[in-house]
Formats: C-alpha cells, structure tokens, sequence
C-alpha cells in the first residue's frame, strides 16, 4: 500500500489537476483585474444611457444615446460613424471600427441604441436598489452596451486591444426595424459578411438560476389575411346564392392552422382580427375598426399575427402549409395571406457550438459555471440573426436581469463586470486565432 500511495502522489504530480492547466495568462489576469475594477465607470455610463430615453421612435433620443457613446469608443481606438436612417423612419445607425494588424479572427460586436419604452411611457428614470439598476431599457440594450464598453476598455488597459480587428455595430431600431428591411439593415450585413465571428450584447439568458450559452434566435415573420365573401340578410347564409361569409372563411382558416401547422420550434399567434359590413387595418396594422350588424353576413373580415422558426427551410415550409389552408375556400368566399419575414432565424450550427466550447473554457479559468444551451424557444428575434448565415455567432453576452420590456426592467450590477470578463477574454483569444 505505501509503495502505490508513492506512485499515486507521483503521477499527481506529473499531471496537475485540470484547474492548474487552464489558469489565465498574465495579459489575461490583466484583462479581468481591468474589468473589475472598472465597475464606476460602468454604473455612472448605465445611468446616463438610461436617462436618456431612447424609444425606437423617439429620433432625437436614440440619436443623443449614439452622440454619448461615440466618444466612448473613440477614446479606444475606434473611428465611429453615424448611419442615418429616416428613409426607413428611423433615427439610424452607430457603427464602430477599430482595424488592428493582427492576422486574428475579425470580431463584429451587435448592439442597440433604441428601447421599447417612448417618452409617454410612465417607466422613467434610473435607480439602484441593492444590487440591481432599475430604468426602462436597462438590460435590454442599455446593460448589453455598457458590456461591450467595459469589455473593450479592459482589453485596452491590458494593451490587448492594439491589433485586434473589431467593428461595433449599434442599431438605432432593433425594437422595431425600419423599412425596408434591407435597406434597415444593409449595413449590418455588410459587417456580418467582413467578420469571422459575432457576438450579440443582449440580455443574458438563465435556466435553472444557471447562466446560459445562447446558440440561436428564432426569426420573426408577420401575416396578414384578408378574407372576402357575399354579403346580404342573414337570412341566406350557407345559401347557394350567399355561401359561408367572411367570418367563418376567417374561423375555419384560423382553426386549420391551430390544427394542421404545429411543429418542433415553431409558434404563430393570431395578434388582431375582426370584420364586419366594413373593416379595414389602420396605416401600422396595429389597429383595426369594423362595424356591421347581426343581421348582416359579413363581406370582410380581417386578421394579423406572426410565426417564428429556427431555420429558413422551416419558414419556406410553414409558409406554404399556410398559404395552402388559405386556398381551401368555403363556398363564395377569397382570401389572400401576405407573409413579411422581418428578422430572419439563426439556426444552431456546429460553428456556433465550438464558440460556446471556447467560452466556457473560459468559464472554466475564472473558476465560473459552465453554461448550457439555452432552448430557443426561450429567446426573441434578434439582430444577430441578420448575419448568422455569414459568420458564427454567440447570443446573450449582454448584463443579466429581468422584467425585460416592462415596467420595473432591471440588471444585476455584478453581472456587468462578470460579462465583461467574459466577452473581454473571448475577444482577445479570437483576435489570437487564425482565420
């Protein structure tokens, strides 16, 4: 027994423990003391950004969210560029680019300017309360920005920012993209189709009280549908003469698709409908007035919802299961279905498997949790996705929190230095891979 315990404390010995093997290097140990220590700097920037507000619609608003910001990053290194776009009815686009010499992985780093919360929201202002900022647009994306920030002035400090090559990219009306879509987002594409790899700055997701890896977003796609019929006394419905009317052509397409289109990892929700002798959608196709009568068979009735997918195969096939229920008419009845694919999905690929590996070896040397997948199904379209058929991607590198698009929006404090460590070593190993 003694002689195997000596044999046993041998091979210990040649072969330290997996912790010992994965510890931080000296600029990597200078990278996370910066990030810690730069938490002032941090909350003071949180609470500028979040008094500022910056509903997608407020122009004026978004646009004094970017004027702040564009030092910040130009104080790093960056050339910054401010992208107009009210042609598409929107404030626009602040784009960052710093081009380093290194022969490292090119890094693209998504965030944005606007919130949800307009100037006639009641949710205003910023306020500690323990360890969580409170404020409309906190986490969502004013959290995820001052993230990228930290990150970046971590990297500087260590003098680990000198050769990397990373364009910022903060969307002015992530909350609502302009239109056209293409044109909203032209620019963004563009970047996804320079880099190597992206990183989006949103929320970061938790399962379980676990901090999680998000590998893909679901897309975003809108449908409208308009159902005609005969009209006249209610006398003659399922007449020859009068069919089935408006309302039960919409009903019956509507029970379809609750029964005919369910799949893995696709929702769809009817958000606004009526009809009536007269109805008709309002300019956004966010209101809709119809009058009639009980007495009166119904020449129109209308209806708008969404659907979203993980994979554009899975948004061509829904779409036509969709347009196929649609034409299966009920007796002197029409109807057209109109589908607008808003924000495109981003589909679990292996690229973006292996990034998540390379951040939780990460999790791993700052003696933090590794993370899981997130399901899909628990996060919303993104802008990331815009770029994900070009490039690999991680979601949720932004601060953690909650209450996200409502009253009471908050984020964790501790989480900003926490993600900016990891975003900040992530980027650095990048910019030291090979393309």
């Amino acid at each position: 027994m003694p002689r195997f315990s000596a044999l046993a404390c041998a091979l210990l010995l040649a072969c330290p423990p997996l912790a010992a093997q994965t510890l931080l290097t000296p600029q990597e140990q200078r990278i996370a003391t910066a990030a810690d220590a730069d938490q002032p700097h941090n909350i003071a920037l949180l609470e500028t950004l979040v008094n500022q507000n910056s509903g997608t619609y407020n122009l004026a608003g978004v646009t004094a969210v970017a004027k702040r910001l564009a030092p910040e990053l130009e104080a790093l290194g960056f050339k910054t560029e401010w992208k107009p776009m009210q042609h598409a009815g929107r404030a626009g686009h602040l784009i960052a680019t710093h081009q380093g010499s290194s022969t490292g992985r090119r890094i693209l780093l998504i965030g944005h300017l606007d919130t949800v919360f307009e100037p006639d929201s009641p949710f205003t202002g910023f306020r500690i309360d323990g360890n969580r900022a409170i404020g409309p647009g906190v986490g969502d994306d004013k959290g995820g920005v001052v993230v990228i920030l930290a990150a970046l002035r971590a990297l500087k400090a260590a003098d680990a920012l000198r050769d990397a090559d990373i364009t910022v990219v903060l969307t002015g009306d992530e909350e609502d993209v302009g239109q056209p879509v293409a044109q909203a987002r032209a620019d963004l594409i563009a970047a996804g189709k320079r880099a190597d790899v992206a990183l989006d700055f949103e929320n970061l997701s938790h399962a379980d009280g676990r901090d999680m890896g998000s590998i893909a977003r679901r897309s975003s796609n809108t449908w409208t549908l308009t159902v005609h019929g005969e009209t006249g006394h209610s006398s003659g419905i399922f007449s020859e003469s009068m069919g089935d009317g408006a309302a039960f052509e919409l009903a019956r397409i509507l029970a379809a698709f609750r029964t005919e289109l369910p799949e893995p990892n696709l929702t769809f929700n009817v958000g606004l409908l009526g009809g009536g002798e007269q109805a008709a959608f309002d300019a956004g196709k966010t209101r809709l007035t119809a009058s009639g009568k009980d007495n009166i068979v119904p020449p129109i009735a209308l209806a708008r919802g969404d659907f979203r997918t993980l994979s554009a195969a899975q948004t061509k096939r829904v779409g036509e299961k969709m347009r196929a229920i649609v034409s299966r008419h009920l007796p002197r009845t029409d109807a057209t279905l109109e589908i607008d694919e808003n924000y495109p999905p981003m589909a679990p690929t292996a690229g973006n498997r292996a990034l998540l590996a390379k951040l939780n070896a990460i999790n791993r040397d700052l003696g933090l949790e590794e993370m899981g997948e997130l399901d899909p199904l628990s996060r919303g379209a993104g802008d990331i996705s815009f770029v994900a058929a070009d490039v690999d991607g991680l979601v949720g590198m932004g601060a953690s929190g909650g209450n996200s698009h409502a009253d009471g929006e908050y984020v964790e404090l501790d989480s900003l230095p926490r993600q900016a460590k990891r975003a900040a070593l992530l980027m650095h190993r990048l910019a030291q891979a090979p393309r």
